[in-house]
């Protein structure tokens, strides 16, 4: 396993399950059903291939649940991510996809929308890579289907991040960046 691999893992572990931030994901980190897939893509164009690539092998692989395609070198820059995840969602859709997958994303400087730098709800989305993350559609719903109240989850994560405090998270993450 390479460094950004276990550097997921332990992200995914200590992070996304250990707080219960996707609810969904134990089950797949306990099955062993995330396959982690690196890039060195650094363009828009190599992105979207390397996340079609991404897909096909969705389609082909049934054991496969979730792919999170991790870029090593490229979209650092968090505005540069964000047009990767508008172009990926757009192919998505023109490639035949959408209805088949979705994607959710994750990056070390995530900033929602409506939230500045400082708030530490960004960190449910901050990650150690930029991360694009294909979901099976119908193992979500299905998923969203047997949830109570799946619509609280978002609400649940945010007030967890701002109670634990932005230090706490820094702190998380950072650890899950200098696992080797």
């Amino acid at each position: 396993m390479n460094r950004p691999e276990i550097q997921m893992r332990e992200w995914v572990s200590s992070v996304i399950v250990k707080y219960n931030f996707c609810p969904f994901a134990r089950k797949e980190v306990e099955s062993n059903c995330i396959h982690y897939q690196i890039s060195q893509s650094i363009t828009l164009d190599d992105a979207v291939m390397d996340m079609l690539e991404q897909c096909s092998a969705l389609d082909q692989q049934a054991e496969r649940e979730t792919t999170l395609l991790m870029f090593e070198q490229g979209f650092k820059d968090f505005e540069e991510f964000l047009d990767l995840v508008d172009l990926a969602n757009a192919l998505l859709a023109a490639q035949g996809y959408e209805g088949k997958y979705q994607i959710a994303n994750f990056h070390p400087d995530y900033v929602f929308a409506d939230s500045d730098d400082s708030d530490a709800a960004n960190y449910t989305n901050r990650a150690p890579y930029p991360t694009l993350h294909l979901i099976r559609e119908a193992s979500m719903s299905e998923a969203l289907d047997n949830y109570n109240e799946p619509e609280s989850i978002p609400e649940h994560n945010i007030k967890l991040a701002r109670r634990k405090g932005i230090d706490f998270w820094q702190q998380l993450l950072q650890n899950c960046i200098d696992k080797r």
